[in-house]
């Protein structure tokens, strides 16, 4: 892997202009290209939440999320896998250094998954013997190691004995990777099922989904965990929305719509929708920097993040992934009928925020958690 020169914004956008004009070949392939997924960690962007002991760039909670927008403006897909694997790496700074360095530290590592634990533990000699299968397996086909959630069943070093879920790390040998990723949108993220079957996870292996404390003592891990997933996922729409609109404003020159003398551009409500659009995308992205650099300050002063913080956190980014895919429905809408073709851009956008749409961490419900918070009603906060 080399360093990266330059800001990881212009890295992004340099990867990213080469990456979109094989946004088809990508949803053909339902899976990232070799030399893709070769560009991307040749330039570290998998590892921007990794620790820099490990080889990572550990850079702010912004900056990486800046990355996966311009990404994913270019290549919803792509920009889908990036934010995967940047948020597996944060992982990095919660495992103990000799298990961090062995799936973090290789110049290459590249950590995808699910965290749902849809597994089940066994303790072994030296760790756990897993079996589980789990969906949503974004970019397995592509990663060096694997996650999946987990419920590990007592014992071990701490000598608990009570079940709890982990995110364990497998070996990519011991994971069958599944044919079953037929959908609508996000096409080339490969989010297929995988499963395995008696798989050994050497002691410690593993993340504890809730209540974990960080190794690492930057700020990036004093962050919230869920938080910054959550908002990675949100960014996947800003981008996918900021790229509707300028894909609107391309086509509104020259389309005219059926029966009309006056190109899109010239139609008041079409004006209106560009208006609206762009509007309502400043306000979700202004949102989510106010809401992450409050959190920012607090960790960079070497605080924790307050359970008000994190609910706020998790507000901004269900707010930001509902308005992206308003933002786009309303640009598809405004360009009419030549949207609905295969060729165009807009119907593709319009498929992958809505798979994006679906993720459980940004699902509406999470309004009803912000608001029971908020009205000082009793809510388990465990997974904010």
């Amino acid at each position: 892997m080399t360093s990266v020169p330059e800001a990881p914004i212009e890295v992004a956008a340099r990867i990213g202009a080469k990456v979109a004009p094989r946004s088809a070949e990508i949803e053909d392939s339902r899976a990232l290209p070799r030399d893709v997924v070769e560009d991307l960690a040749g330039a570290g962007l998998f590892k921007l939440y990794v620790p820099v002991r490990y080889g990572g760039f550990e850079v702010s909670a912004a900056d990486g999320l800046a990355v996966m927008e311009e990404i994913a403006a270019h290549d919803g897909s792509t920009g889908w896998c990036v934010m995967i694997a940047m948020t597996t790496g944060l992982v990095a700074g919660f495992l103990p250094p000799e298990h961090a360095a062995a799936v973090y530290g290789p110049p290459g590592a590249i950590t995808g998954g699910f965290a749902a634990p849809m597994g089940r533990g066994k303790r072994v000699d030296g760790g756990i013997s897993v079996n589980g299968r789990w969906q949503w397996g974004s970019g397995v086909a592509h990663c060096t190691t694997i996650g999946g959630g987990c419920v590990v069943h007592g014992g071990g070093a701490s000598g608990d004995e009570r079940p709890s879920a982990k995110f364990v790390l497998f070996d990519v040998e011991d994971v069958d990777i599944l044919d079953t990723w037929y959908v609508a949108g996000l096409k080339g993220t490969g989010s297929t099922d995988y499963q395995v079957h008696d798989a050994f996870v050497p002691e410690d292996r593993w993340f504890a989904l809730a209540g974990a404390v960080p190794r690492e003592d930057g700020p990036l891990y004093r962050f919230s965990f869920f938080g910054l997933l959550a908002l990675g996922v949100s960014s996947i729409a800003l981008g996918l929305a900021r790229r509707s609109i300028e894909e609107l404003i391309g086509l509104s020159g020259t389309k005219r719509p059926q029966g009309s003398s006056r190109p899109l551009a010239e139609r008041t409500p079409v004006q209106a929708d560009v208006g609206i659009a762009e509007a309502s995308l400043r306000s979700a992205r202004a949102f989510v920097a106010d809401a992450v650099g409050d959190a920012w300050s607090t960790v960079s002063a070497g605080g924790t993040v307050s359970d008000e913080q994190r609910r706020v956190i998790r507000l901004a980014a269900t707010h930001a992934m509902t308005t992206g895919a308003d933002v786009v429905d309303r640009m598809y809408t405004a360009a009419g009928g030549a949207a609905v073709y295969e060729d165009s851009v807009l119907q593709r956008l319009l498929r992958d925020v809505h798979v994006a749409t679906q993720h459980a961490i940004t699902s509406p419900r999470t309004f009803e958690l912000a608001g029971r918070l908020r009205l000082g009603l009793e809510t388990d906060t465990a997974q904010l």
